[in-house]
């Protein structure tokens, strides 16, 4: 299934998220922000489960923003959950 999340406080705009039917992390696409950050952002992630990447990423801040795109990663991935 593919979600997409609107961020909120970042360059990126929205993060488009696939999780497979064994409940993992497929292919991850940021539109906007970083773009070869973000592409390796989206590599290390895939094939990892949700609640872990998003324990790992919560709370990363970009310069004196309050939040960062792998922050919200961490937000999108923790709102699908729910």
């Amino acid at each position: 299934m593919t979600y997409t999340y609107r961020t909120q406080g970042t360059c990126s705009q929205a993060i488009e998220i696939e999780i497979d039917d064994n409940g993992l992390i497929g292919d991850v696409t940021f539109y906007g922000g970083c773009n070869g950050n973000l592409k390796g952002i989206a590599r290390l992630v895939k094939g990892l489960k949700p609640a872990d990447v998003a324990a790992r990423l919560e709370g990363v801040r970009c310069g004196m923003k309050t939040t960062s795109c792998p922050d919200q990663l961490a937000r999108a991935l923790k709102s699908i959950a729910q």
